[in-house]
């Protein structure tokens, strides 16, 4: 297996590019942070990770979790190397000090995910959980709860969970069929759960002696659909009243999915009730469920798209390292001459930059969406706090879906740029596009990504806060003009299509019509986007190095990858007419 390092001098430069001066400045909690110790902080979350966790990575993956009698079990090292994380301080590093936390941005914790996700995803899968249970309890747990529940999650001596599918419902919530139960003999707000959850990632594990899971469930006589959905907080122990634990639960994980990858990630389904009634308490307002689990959701969204760009990174990583060492073929510009590492040859130059591209363009748009969420919740202006979010909410899904994407686009370069070693599971290749694959389906599938950049971002408020970010990418072009003048006249034609785009959206609102742009409008946004930031990126570089690699990288997506945008251009003009024209019964093989 290639070995990691944490790129810091790539991650400080594009946090820098994102806003990072400007969030360091917000009130409430990050103003005596600079740079110089972000880069600190980094540095030893690097160490962490290529020190303990990336060895990991391997042999977790050949290991796997196992269920044994009626316990999970994590791969050999997992459960000693959380212990090394949480003696670390990293589970609370974006939280809010009064509950243990160090208050730093979501800029940061989006940066350390990263790193978590390179090194080891199906490891990094568990405090990315957790950060969204502590998101989730903190924007709407009452008073109590948050004292109860949160230094422990915070600190990291628990865990949590996200329990919303079921095997009838998939991503249709409005199908959820477990029951909550008023438990009146146990006070106000307490319920029993009855049902069965699937696709709960660390459902069970053996690094913690508790894990809060947030279940969805119907309290009894609640509307159908979406709008009778209700949250409870259901742990594995129930806590006594001093705060330490007390009973099992009534939960279990009765099986472990056999999966692609990510196997050293347990994903277990839970069954809660059999025994006659799993403890769970109400989280807020009964049937708005669904309304409080779209925080932890859309935290989750941004987290899960970290982890395509820290896919695209180790594999990345991986591939420089093993073009440069293979010696294979002359160099094209010598004729006759001696064998040279395979670095050398042109279509290799063109995976590993595209590969490059592409992480930095991901990496920067995650970022970005990180930057926008600081700005939300700790801006002093109101108004300046609510444009925030909605640039956020209009982020959210393109940072997902396109970062997702390109995590398995690059991790299946990477295979091809080892050849037939790649295709070896020895090489370690194999592993980062198996790992990477979960990604654009978690959270909502990148379709739905796409339909809700479309349905609710943009047809929603006309387009609006889609205009807001293109004129802010008209910018940065104008700017690149005096000190990188060859990259103003690409950026700007993809604009343009990006542009003539959001005008065929806006006046095809109909449902089907609307579907049918979704993917292609995604993907040309998001590569209009990570053009304009990667030019931005290469305005604000200092070093000579550093500002010639950036530009050159800026360069190859400009003039490589951009001028895709045309053609999802056409693709969303040709409307859905070639989509639904066959009937069904066509699809069948005769």
């Amino acid at each position: 297996m290639p070995s990691y390092r944490a790129p810091i001098a790539d991650i400080m430069l594009a946090l820098r590019a994102t806003g990072l001066a400007e969030v360091l400045t917000l009130p409430g909690g990050a103003e005596d942070v600079c740079e110089d110790l972000v880069g600190a902080v980094l540095s030893e979350a690097g160490k962490l990770a290529a020190d303990v966790l990336a060895p990991l990575n391997a042999p977790g993956d050949r290991q796997g979790s196992r269920l044994e009698n009626g316990t999970v079990r994590t791969p050999d090292g997992f459960a000693e190397a959380y212990g090394h994380f949480v003696d670390g301080g990293w589970t609370g590093v974006p939280f809010d000090p009064e509950y243990g936390g160090q208050g730093l941005p979501w800029m940061v914790g989006t940066a350390l995910n990263e790193i978590w996700q390179a090194a080891n995803m199906s490891f990094g899968l568990a405090p990315l959980l957790s950060a969204g249970t502590i998101e989730l309890l903190d924007s709407h747990g009452s008073a109590e709860q948050k004292a109860q529940w949160l230094p422990k999650l915070i600190s990291g001596e628990w865990t949590g969970t996200m329990n919303l599918t079921e095997p009838q419902a998939g991503s249709d919530l409005a199908a959820v069929r477990t029951k909550a139960v008023a438990a009146a003999d146990l006070g106000e707000g307490v319920y029993r759960i009855f049902g069965s959850k699937i696709f709960i990632t660390y459902g069970d594990h053996d690094f913690t002696p508790n894990i809060v899971h947030m279940v969805l469930a119907r309290i009894s006589d609640a509307p159908p659909g979406i709008k009778g959905i209700s949250l409870f907080i259901v742990p594995k122990t129930l806590p006594t009243a001093e705060g330490g634990l007390g009973t099992a639960n009534d939960l279990r994980c009765v099986s472990l999915e056999d999966k692609l990858g990510i196997h050293a990630s347990p994903t277990c389904v839970m069954a809660f009730g059999d025994q006659g009634g799993a403890v769970g308490y109400l989280v807020g307002a009964a049937n708005h469920g669904i309304e409080y689990m779209f925080t932890m959701m859309n935290n989750a969204r941004l987290g899960v798209g970290v982890q395509g760009v820290g896919q695209a990174e180790r594999a990345t990583q991986a591939a420089v390292e093993y073009a440069r060492a293979r010696v294979q073929g002359g160099d094209a510009s010598v004729r006759g001459g001696p064998s040279v590492s395979i670095i050398h040859h042109p279509d290799v130059r063109r995976m590993l930059m595209t590969m490059r591209a592409r992480t930095q363009a991901a990496r920067l748009i995650t970022y970005l969406t990180a930057a926008a969420l600081d700005t939300a919740k700790r801006h002093a202006d109101a108004a300046l706090r609510a444009e925030a979010a909605t640039r956020a909410a209009l982020l959210t899904p393109i940072a997902k879906a396109w970062s997702t994407e390109a995590g398995i686009d690059v991790a299946n370069l990477g295979i091809q740029v080892h050849g037939g070693q790649g295709y070896i599971e020895d090489a370690g290749a194999a592993q980062f596009l198996r790992d990477a694959r979960i990604a654009s389906i978690y959270e909502g599938t990148n379709g739905i990504q796409a339909i809700d950049l479309v349905g609710r971002k943009v047809l929603r408020d006309g387009g609006v806060a889609a205009r807001a970010l293109t004129s802010e990418l008209a910018a940065i072009a104008e700017r690149s003009a005096a000190t990188l003048p060859g990259l103003q006249a690409p950026l700007a034609d993809g604009l343009a299509d990006l542009e003539a785009a959001l005008e065929w959206v806006l006046s095809h609102p109909d449902a089907v019509s609307a579907q049918a742009a979704a993917t292609p409008f995604l993907t040309l946004f998001g590569l209009v986007l990570g053009g304009g930031l990667l030019v931005e990126q290469a305005v604000i570089a200092t070093a000579e190095a550093e500002k010639a690699a950036a530009a050159t990288t800026a360069g190859f997506f400009l003039r490589h990858l951009l001028p895709a945008t045309a053609g999802h251009l056409a693709t969303i003009r040709a409307g859905a007419a070639d989509l639904v024209a066959l009937h069904e019964d066509a699809f069948v093989a005769a």
